[in-house]
């Protein structure tokens, strides 16, 4: 099972590595930098080369990171897109530096400007950096999110359209986000629920360009577009989603990632939860 939890990089990012082993993950989510500044401190040659050796030694399975939140694809304002998109071009060259498979971020929000014109915003985006960007591996994933606010990707439909947007979709994929796509309005607690909602998906966006999930229970009621992330089986969400997604055969090897509040060896907790869930 490729379970695992987003883990804090204080101190410098192969701590994440060595914190990973001590609860037991066998996948890492992290930031490469701040998530709270558009800036960040270059890494060096010695910063790769430390993060790669614990990487060896700590035998972590994937390793995948999440961009800023303050990068905002489908903005509107020009000033704001053009900041966004040479922090994300940023976000791609330290991702790709340090070797790891996936980029996950939010489509964005377009602020009033509409559903269409913010996709195109982001699909114009993505073309661009992808043109910047030949040669790498990295392969980035559009996150399902809950919706608040003028915010995209709370539909299938939408991320199905910005991949059909985009003039290279084979360099993108999706992380789906339980408790997002439960405050979307998506149903699956109960197993029949599930199956419906992953038949939705398929016919949508395809269950192959699921490259990663957020595993998370949700504070909000179902539709609430609230995104507020709860710990397993203490939500609206409930354990059955859980138990069904973790006994999927095709997920068996896809990257399963915690990203429940960080309050006292809660992680450990969740974990140990979602392992006995497996049947």
């Amino acid at each position: 099972m490729n379970l695992g939890s987003h883990l804090s990089i204080a101190g410098g990012l192969h701590h994440a590595l060595e914190e990973a082993v001590e609860v037991g993950c066998a996948t890492l989510q992290i930031f490469t930098k701040s998530n709270s500044q558009w800036r960040a401190k270059p890494l060096t040659d010695a910063d790769v080369e430390t993060w790669r050796a614990t990487w060896t030694r700590t035998g972590v399975r994937n390793v995948v990171a999440h961009d800023c939140y303050l990068i905002n694809l489908a903005s509107p304002d020009e000033a704001l897109w053009r900041k966004s998109l040479a922090a994300f071009r940023h976000e791609m060259e330290r991702a790709e530096r340090l070797g790891l498979e996936s980029l996950i971020m939010h489509p964005g929000a377009h602020v009033g400007s509409g559903e269409e014109t913010g996709l195109a915003r982001v699909a114009q985006a993505f073309d661009l950096l992808h043109a910047d960007t030949r040669g790498y591996r990295l392969r980035v994933l559009l996150e399902t999110t809950a919706g608040q606010g003028s915010t995209l990707g709370r539909r299938f439909e939408q991320l199905a359209a910005l991949l059909a947007r985009v003039k290279d979709p084979d360099r993108l994929g999706v992380c789906f986000d339980t408790c997002h796509v439960f405050a979307a309005g998506y149903d699956f607690r109960t197993p029949s629920g599930y199956k419906k909602v992953m038949r939705e998906f398929d016919r949508m966006v395809g269950l192959d360009q699921i490259r990663a999930f957020h595993l998370n229970d949700s504070k909000g009621e179902l539709g609430s577009r609230l995104d507020r992330h709860e710990h397993i089986g203490r939500g609206k969400l409930g354990l059955e989603a859980f138990r069904s997604l973790l006994n999927a055969s095709r997920f068996r090897k896809v990257p399963m990632i915690l990203e429940t509040p960080k309050e006292g060896g809660m992680d450990l907790v969740n974990l140990r939860l979602l392992r006995g869930l497996r049947e």
